[in-house]
């Protein structure tokens, strides 16, 4: 399995506890570490990943900023990407095994870092299931599809109404 990872600026602390977790657990890490590059925010750093994910150049990401939710929203806008916020271990167990997801989100600023390599180890070990699980994401996948066909044909985005 070859991991993907990067952060905004307050996940900063955590990333580089995570990234050698990881590799002790015998998993191929990157850090993209797009911040080192240019002078980004989350919606572009979680998109990067997103779409090298897409692009199968890894098997899976994790995103890391202040609470994660932001990261998840924006993974989730490249399409053949599934991402969640996971702040248990029971959560990271079924993002893979029951949703089939690529990328994992958390916040820096939610949870510590013993909670956080305890996520990701019960991320990494989970697999997709399949069986009951199956129709469901095959309805995702339908229902992101449909999404991306009303996109193409308008020539505009789709964009939901604010809170």
């Amino acid at each position: 399995m070859k991991v993907a990872i990067d952060c905004d600026d307050a996940g900063l602390p955590l990333k580089p506890i995570i990234v050698n977790h990881l590799r002790s657990l015998g998993v191929e890490t990157v850090d993209l570490d797009l911040t080192a590059q240019t002078k980004v925010d989350y919606p572009d750093i979680g998109y990067n990943l997103a779409k090298r994910i897409a692009a199968k150049e890894y098997d899976r990401g994790i995103l890391i900023c202040g609470t994660g939710l932001g990261m998840a929203m924006v993974a989730n806008k490249v399409e053949g990407v599934f991402a969640g916020t996971c702040h248990d271990t029971f959560s990271a167990e079924r993002l893979c095994k029951s949703n089939n997801a690529q990328v994992l989100t958390m916040g820096a600023r939610v949870i510590g870092p013993e909670l956080a390599k305890s996520i990701v180890s019960a991320w990494v070990k989970s697999e997709f299931e399949g069986g009951r699980s199956q129709p469901k994401v095959d309805r995702m996948r339908e229902l992101e599809g449909q999404e991306v066909a009303k996109s193409k044909s308008t020539g505009a985005p789709v964009v939901p109404k604010a809170c």
